[in-house]
């Protein structure tokens, strides 16, 4: 799963003052469709945890078939006359819902911080990146227009840009509300209406979400769902839904692929990374050992599709900058209880993942990597008992065939690669079905451009790592997704082109 980070002028400025925790929880735990709160129809609801000290939160509605469709027929409802809202209007209606969006960034993130254990400071940007979305793919609504095309003396033709209809959106647990938040934004401004998925792991702050924005957009026109795989299944295979995306594993990804086909809807999928850093004996030194040490998302545990997994060290200077990357590991990644100002490290997001990265650093050792760094449960604090904490963990002497260097753990676990020829390491770097990230430091951009040709990522960092920015394509090769987000394709994607032929004969 992704991470959508733009750059950091939409970041807010850090404050230690927080609501408490019961002001920021939602009021609602149902389902919330057509302009209100629904109960699931079979009475299901199900624990949501802290993974912060492993402890039941509340329990939560769980879509059925039967809410699923409620759902979706009342998005569809709705979505003629979200269509014909004039332009300027809909624009107005996502500007306010960014700015309702600003208003609650503290709670929202507090919420992030206590249902995925990711550090507050770090979670208080999302909803702004969230906010910077709205407004940006508002800003985008005049663009979406077709063009004349010139034909004989009695005829010409033009093209029409028109909303799909009832659009699913299924997002990841690492950022819930960024990903909620942002990601409704070009389908609404495109004109369709749109059904949030929230994470199964982690729904709270997508119902505060929807209990902010059911004054801002018309009933059905934002929905909020709740629910496992049996929504999901319903959502992407249902004729109504026009499209359905996901931000998730390649295993779901598949999943709803298959759902998809018998409606031969389209979709949108970022989905897993095991994305490589390569690093040139020429690189800057101080960058270099930033961009290993920060590209690896320790803060959030790990868990990104974008985190560069795999770092490809020349021989020259392999050591040096391992030695240097463990100390500043060591030194800025502590972990320590989510919902504090000073933690720099949360946990995994539950006890399965908990066990499946544990059993990955295992057989990193057994297969025979070193282990320099971390690989165990922190000890000796008892603030974090009973969380789901893994230390952040570092393997060198690491080979391609090993379990860790093919695999994404979706985990604290950086392996380490030594390399000597260019030709047989980018072979290494690209024998992978996954394709989403890569990032490169070297100080000859000839080089550079080189490498960037040759590594199969749909997104490349030069001299630095993670950033996103708004405008900008981002989205995966091969089984790392189909499609781009973050940017003017992203939009035009949610719309279908008619043409028409006019007559003009006398």
């Amino acid at each position: 799963m992704g991470l959508a980070r733009t750059n950091a002028e939409s970041r807010p400025l850090i404050t230690t003052s927080l609501p408490s925790i019961e002001q920021s929880l939602p009021t609602q735990k149902d389902l919330y469709y057509a302009g209100g709160w629904h109960k699931p129809r079979n009475g299901d609801y199900r624990d949501t945890f802290n993974p912060g000290n492993g402890q039941v939160i509340d329990k939560i509605s769980h879509a059925g078939v039967d809410d699923t469709v409620a759902a979706i027929e009342a998005a569809n409802k709705a979505f003629p006359t979200w269509r014909a809202t004039p332009p300027q209007q809909r624009a107005a209606t996502m500007r306010k819902a960014a700015t309702v969006l600003r208003e609650h960034a503290s709670d929202l993130a507090l919420l992030d911080a206590y249902n995925t254990g990711n550090p507050v400071a770090e979670m208080l940007a999302d909803a702004n990146v969230a906010a910077a979305q709205l407004d940006y793919f508002a800003g985008l609504i005049p663009m979406l227009k077709g063009e004349t095309i010139p034909g004989a003396d009695d005829h010409f033709h033009y093209t029409l840009r028109e909303p799909l209809g009832v659009v699913a959106r299924i997002v990841a647990f690492n950022h819930p509300v960024m990903f909620a938040a942002g990601k409704m934004a070009a389908p609404l401004a495109a004109g369709n209406t749109v059904i949030v998925k929230p994470p199964e792991q982690a729904p709270l702050s997508c119902l505060r979400l929807a209990e902010i924005f059911a004054d801002v957009f018309p009933p059905g026109v934002v929905n909020v769902l709740p629910g496992g795989g049996e929504c999901g299944k319903t959502l992407s295979s249902h004729r109504l839904v026009r499209k359905v995306t996901l931000i998730g594993s390649v295993l779901t990804g598949r999943a709803i692929a298959r759902s998809a086909a018998d409606t031969l809807k389209p979709t949108l999928f970022e989905l897993g990374g095991k994305n490589a850093l390569i690093a040139f004996p020429d690189a800057d030194m101080e960058k270099l050992v930033v961009g290993i040490s920060r590209g690896m998302n320790f803060t959030w545990a790990g868990q990104s599709c974008g985190s560069t997994s795999r770092v490809f060290l020349h021989d020259s200077i392999h050591d040096e900058v391992l030695d240097k990357v463990v100390n500043y590991v060591k030194a800025n990644f502590k972990p320590g209880v989510p919902t504090e100002m000073a933690t720099t490290m949360g946990p995994v997001i539950s006890k399965a993942a908990e066990e499946r990265v544990l059993g990955y650093i295992e057989s990193g050792k057994q297969e025979g990597a070193k282990l320099v760094c971390g690989g165990r449960k922190p000890d000796g604090d008892d603030k974090i008992k009973g969380g789901y904490f893994i230390e952040p963990t570092i393997f060198s002497n690491v080979k391609p065939e090993m379990k860790i260097a093919r695999e994404e753990i979706f985990g604290p676990v950086m392996s380490i690669f030594k390399w000597t020829d260019e030709a047989e390491m980018l072979k290494q770097v690209n024998d992978t079905e996954y394709g989403l990230t890569a990032s490169i430091y070297t100080r000859d951009i000839a080089t550079a451009q080189d490498v960037v040709r040759k590594v199969e990522a749909g997104f490349v960092w030069v001299n630095q790592v993670g950033r996103h920015f708004l405008g900008v394509p981002f989205g995966g090769y091969k089984e790392s997704g189909g499609g781009r987000e973050e940017s003017f394709e992203e939009m035009l994607s949610f719309t279908q082109m008619k043409t028409v032929n006019v007559s003009i004969a006398r």
